[in-house]
């Protein structure tokens, strides 16, 4: 899987055959995550919004915004509270504004009850608008700040005028009436301003803020609650554990196709030949807890092997053995004794190393060998022509096979070949008897596809097709051929 892209069977794979270990590590996440939403206690928050009227940039609503959440406000907030050991300082974290369209500051508050969050919100609000209204209001100039104060001016100018008009020279000479039409002038200028000033008055606008009613009291507490943070800590821990057997199996070393395992051996392969699958095949894993508990999480059994293909009936698969035999017979000097090698815990090569010694029949004469792929050892070869490895693919690594290769060179084995065992769907008792019907009916027609093995006339024998005597016809299907006596042949 080094090289591949992964798609989404792998993934189906995983939790399909690891679905009791994700589920054990989604029950720790949500475990975690009840354990975090211990330490971080609930919330609840809630709004309070203050509409302020008149034409305002955003960048003044920005400033707003900040100085609803400035320390003067919040310290003023916090002493009307009065909450024990709650500061200015600390409603920092708890206080936010915002401003929102349609010249709306919005000012959030959160506490660790309702009735806490609604009483900041609302006092945070009602800060700010006092504060506010205080800043637009003071002036070190009340005669030039104080509206009231300008209008009460601007009569008192106009009332002078009207009296210095009323003293000069009613219209006798040109000097008077220059005078009192620019007096008039400057009246109706004065009439004017006090107009204006009474239309726009921006100071007097933007410092009637107002509080849009009291903040809702929330019914919910603010995320992340404690089902989110539960959820939350299963789906990660699920997350991390499918990356997990994603990442190990890329950075797996075993070899998987037979010219790996070949150049592996430093060897050639003689033939692959299929054992099929037993539903309740494990890998050995011993005994004692640590193997219960591996066996219970489904640890015993590889995710990362692909499903096995649908095999043929037992006569095709019988077949492949016996072409192993020859090619073996060709190989091989008589007197033909061959040592065959199985690494311990490959239990698909054992199966199909103890089939190969039946069908066999003795020549050659083949000898089952455990070797432990760690640090393996073989007897030495004095009665020995060779060794012939059996295994099966996604096992065992480049080094583990390189031992074992060694180990056969120094017993004194020459390496004769590989015969790469792989695991098969065998079809149903139903299915194979009508393939052997089948089978039978094509060889009585001639068929050579179709060849089945013949008996001898007195009923004792069983021949193959080529004519070689094979075994007893009390013999005919061994036990090996479904993997019931793994021991059978094995020295």
């Amino acid at each position: 899987m080094s090289d591949d892209t992964i798609r989404l069977v792998t993934v189906g794979r995983i939790l399909r055959r690891r679905w009791r270990l994700l589920a054990v590590f989604a029950l720790v996440g949500a475990l975690v995550g009840y354990g975090a939403s211990l330490l971080f206690p609930p919330s609840y928050t809630t709004s309070a919004s203050v509409l302020l009227p008149g034409v305002w940039q955003d960048r003044e609503l920005l400033t707003q915004a900040e100085i609803a959440t400035s320390s003067v406000v919040l310290d003023r907030a916090a002493a009307s509270l009065g909450w024990p050991g709650v500061s200015g300082a600390k409603l920092q974290d708890r206080v936010s504004a915002t401003a929102a369209d349609g010249n709306i500051i919005k000012i959030s508050g959160t506490a660790d009850t309702p009735e806490r969050a609604q009483q900041l919100s609302d006092q945070v609000a009602h800060q700010f608008v006092t504060f506010a209204a205080r800043i637009a209001g003071d002036s070190t100039d009340p005669e030039a700040a104080q509206p009231e104060a300008l209008r009460q001016l601007v009569l008192q100018a106009s009332r002078r005028i009207t009296d210095l008009a009323a003293s000069t020279d009613p219209g006798r000479t040109v000097e008077s009436v220059q005078t009192r039409t620019e007096l008039e002038k400057l009246r109706t200028a004065l009439q004017d301003a006090i107009k204006k000033l009474d239309q726009v008055d921006p100071g007097a606008n933007k410092a009637n803020m107002v509080v849009m009613g009291s903040a809702a009291r929330p019914s919910a507490q603010a995320p992340p609650t404690r089902t989110e943070l539960i959820a939350a800590g299963a789906l990660l821990a699920l997350l991390l554990a499918v990356i997990g057997h994603l990442a190990a199996a890329r950075m797996s070393r075993r070899l998987r196709t037979e010219g790996e395992i070949a150049a592996a051996l430093g060897s050639v392969v003689l033939g692959t030949v299929d054992v099929p699958a037993e539903r309740s095949a494990r890998r050995p894993g011993g005994r004692g807890p640590r193997a219960l508990v591996r066996r219970l999480l489904g640890l015993d059994t590889r995710w990362d092997l692909p499903v096995p293909h649908a095999s043929g009936d037992e006569a095709g698969r019988r077949l492949r053995y016996r072409r192993v035999c020859a090619r073996l017979r060709d190989r091989l000097p008589a007197p033909r004794r061959l040592l065959v090698v199985v690494p311990d815990g490959d239990e698909p090569a054992h199966r199909a190393a103890g089939q190969l010694v039946a069908e066999a029949g003795g020549d050659p004469l083949l000898r089952v060998v455990g070797v432990s792929a760690h640090r393996p050892l073989l007897p030495d070869g004095e009665d020995g022509s060779g060794a012939l490895v059996v295994l099966s693919t996604g096992n065992w690594t480049a080094g583990e096979l390189a031992g074992i290769g060694g180990a056969c060179l120094d017993a004194g084995h020459e390496l004769v070949g590989v015969v790469v065992a792989g695991t098969v769907r065998a079809r149903s008792t139903r299915g194979s008897g009508r393939a052997r019907g089948r089978a039978s009916s094509r060889a009585a027609d001639g068929d050579p596809d179709g060849a089945t093995p013949d008996r001898d006339p007195d009923g004792d024998q069983v021949r193959e097709p080529d004519g070689e005597q094979v075994r007893d016809q009390d013999d005919a299907t061994p036990a090996l051929a479904v993997g019931d006596d793994s021991g059978r042949g094995s020295g």
